[in-house]
């Protein structure tokens, strides 16, 4: 089996980004057609694990991260995972405010946010968490 695997990396050739083969089909990693085969829910559940903590990850960066309760790590965990570390960075007065343990300010910068209205019930639930703790 081994040297299958070796056969078909070789001739499929890694890709990270969806692309669509010679066939047409949108395609990703070595040779998955997602339109055809798609992935399964422990694949799926992998690829979350994954994203999650990586989210994790990026947010232990910052001092004030590990200082945070439980409720307050999940909804900025919640918050990178969907947004992206890059666009969360942008919530400069909400960043500010978390710093200086203001989580009033930090849940009202949330909401003032685009993002805030683009996600509806999750935005809701990820700043009472900011807010409570």
């Amino acid at each position: 089996m081994n040297e299958l695997k070796d056969d078909l990396k070789r001739d499929e050739g890694f890709r990270a980004y969806p692309y669509e083969c010679t066939a047409g089909k949108v395609t990703i990693g070595y040779g998955r057609n997602l339109e055809d085969v798609g992935i399964s829910q422990d694949e799926a559940e992998s690829l979350l694990t994954n994203d999650m903590n990586k989210a994790i990850n990026d947010l232990s960066l910052f001092n004030w991260f590990n200082k945070l309760n439980d409720n307050r790590k999940r909804a900025f965990s919640n918050m990178v995972f969907n947004l992206g570390l890059t666009r969360f960075l942008k919530f400069k007065h909400m960043l500010s405010a978390i710093e200086r343990g203001d989580f009033t300010t930090a849940a009202y910068e949330a909401r003032n946010s685009r993002w805030y209205r683009q996600v509806g019930r999750r935005a809701e639930r990820i700043v009472s968490l900011i807010e409570k703790g």
